[in-house]
């Protein structure tokens, strides 16, 4: 039985993986989900690197002045003139950086980490000097956080382990006693086997170019971690599993098959060959396609509610959750995110340290007094800071016609769910419905659970369905939360058959052009949406008028407040 066909333990495979980048630093590193073991795993790393090797936890919050290095503010002051000195990555050169909640790490600094694993080297230029350092690393990032959130993919594209993984269950072979694993010679790999995991790469629906390189570089290390002088299939199987089925996009699709009614009749039954050639053809019958050997293996490492989501074509978008507004810049308050030359004037914060960081370097050619610095304006250093803009959710309900009791009850419980979410996330929610010849705002943006019951309470249902007011009714709202700083999000529930226009006029054909235009407004302001159709039997209005809106169109016939809440998050997601 080949690698690929063993059963899958994400607590082994966490091990073996910690080995393999001892053997090639190459590889990146791990990225470790759900990680219960991630202590074995940095135990592991430690006995494979040599007992030398630094292993640095990064913090979330890290600054730049920590991460890349830079001037050495008391040894510059002391000296007269700048002294260098090294940051987190440079102090990790020849061993790890543990990266804990990395689904949390910035864009900047996960841009930094990727950097250095590219080039094997930090640059810090701030300040005037510009200092080097080698910086050549393994990473391992845990993943702690809940589904909708991720590791940034700069970082993890460039980490060949992608592992899911819990305690490991049972005894380890690999985790028992002390071993190490440090840089050696690769073997040599053969073209078919390039071709092998380049074609696996290829079936299973992965774009990235890094993905069958990382995988090649496993297979060579796992040949030497073996002690074998050339890749063996074992070692393609392994690459495969551990790298390319964790990135899979699709399933490959089922062999045809023919029927054999239609089948063409089978061709003349050539002469008996030889026993020396019919030994020959019988073994090559027998030996399974390389392809298959490496296809197999990937597919063994994908869970079962992978391979379901796979099967069906629903994949996981892993994003930030629903409920948290855009990142934007904030002179004032928020989180620090650096600083920059300025004068601290309007409320702006001076940042005294990286003020006397900018002079330091200068205070000789400026003459300056033993014991006192001179500074001049282009000195001033001013902190930047980033702060998340509030998110609002807004419900615009079609509570018209006798279904409209039900909706308005899915609509209720889907609205106290969201609300449950908003006192850590800070998110609001409010309540449009339409009926009659109107649209009225029930719940205007709110974070109050009390509130948000006293308003679902009684509301109204029947008459008319003036869908274009209620579109309106639900864009403006939006755009107005828009120019609040907040970041807006739609949700229709409405078949999409209204029948009431602008003006008020019961007129089928000018109620869908009403409609119509008013959801090209939806679109043209930017606005994100899902569109969730609540006819019994959805029918291609809904679908259209979603298309026009450039919205998520979910149809929900017999959807409850669970049900919606989740689509809701789902569409939010895509």
């Amino acid at each position: 039985m080949t690698l690929g066909d063993a059963p899958v333990d994400a607590g082994a495979d966490a091990l073996i993986a910690a080995r393999l980048c001892a053997v090639d630093p190459m590889l990146g590193g791990i990225m470790l989900r759900r990680g219960a073991g991630g202590d074995r795993v940095i135990a592991a790393l430690r006995a494979a690197l040599p007992p030398d090797a630094p292993i640095k936890r990064l913090p979330v919050h890290i600054d730049d002045e920590r991460l890349y290095g830079g001037l050495d503010l008391g040894a510059t002051l002391a000296a007269g003139r700048p002294v260098g000195r090294a940051g987190l990555l440079a102090e990790a050169d020849g061993g790890a950086v543990i990266v804990p909640m990395a689904e949390r790490l910035r864009e900047g600094v996960a841009a930094a980490l990727a950097h250095a694993l590219d080039t094997g080297a930090v640059v810090a230029e701030r300040d005037g000097p510009r200092l080097v350092a080698p910086a050549q690393f393994v990473v391992l990032a845990l993943d702690e956080g809940v589904e909708e959130e991720a590791v940034p993919m700069a970082l993890a594209e460039r980490l060949a382990f992608w592992i899911d993984a819990g305690e490991p269950q049972g005894p380890q072979s690999d985790a028992g006693g002390v071993w190490s694993a440090a840089p050696c010679a690769l073997p040599d790999v053969s073209t078919m086997a390039m071709e092998a995991l380049a074609a696996t790469a290829a079936t299973l629906g992965i774009e990235s170019v890094r993905a069958p390189i990382l995988a090649l570089r496993a297979a060579r290390a796992a040949a030497a971690l073996a002690g074998r002088e050339a890749v063996a299939e074992d070692d393609l199987a392994l690459a495969a599993r551990l790298v390319l089925g964790p990135r899979a996009t699709t399933l490959p699709a089922p062999p045809q098959r023919e029927d054999a009614a239609e089948a063409p009749p089978p061709p003349p039954t050539p002469p008996a060959p030889s026993s020396d050639a019919q030994s020959a053809d019988e073994q090559r019958g027998e030996a399974r396609p390389l392809d298959d050997i490496v296809l197999e293996a990937a597919l063994a490492a994908l869970p079962k509610d992978v391979l379901r989501r796979l099967a069906t074509g629903v994949q996981r978008q892993r994003a930030k959750s629903v409920g948290k507004g855009a990142r934007q810049r904030s002179p004032r308050r928020g989180r620090p995110v650096g600083v920059r030359a300025g004068v601290p004037r309007g409320g702006l914060r001076l940042s005294i340290i990286d003020t006397l960081r900018a002079a330091a370097p200068w205070q000789r050619l400026r003459a300056a007094a033993p014991g006192r610095l001179r500074l001049t304006r282009e000195d001033l250093r001013i902190r930047r800071f980033q702060a998340r803009a509030e998110a609002l959710t807004i419900f615009a309900v079609d509570a018209s016609g006798s279904a409209a009791v039900a909706r308005l009850a899915e609509v209720k419980g889907a609205v106290e769910l969201l609300l449950a979410e908003a006192y850590v996330k800070r998110a609001q929610v409010a309540l449009i419905a339409f009926r009659g010849t109107a649209a009225e705002l029930l719940l205007p943006p709110t974070r109050s659970l009390a509130r948000a019951k006293r308003a679902l309470g009684a509301l109204p249902g029947g008459g008319g369905t003036p869908l274009a007011a209620g579109l309106a009714a639900a864009r403006e709202l939006a755009e107005a939360a828009q120019r609040r700083g907040r970041t807006p999000y739609l949700v229709i529930l409405t078949d999409g058959r209204g029948n009431i226009a602008v003006d008020g006029s019961a007129v089928r054909a000018r109620a869908d052009a009403d409609a119509e235009a008013a959801a090209r407004a939806i679109a043209a302001a930017g606005i994100a949406t899902a569109f969730v159709d609540t006819s019994p039997r959805p029918r291609p209005e809904g679908a259209k008028l979603a298309a026009v809106m450039q919205a998520r169109y979910l149809p929900l016939p017999r959807a409850d407040a669970r049900a919606m809440h989740a689509a809701v998050k789902e569409a939010h997601h895509a």
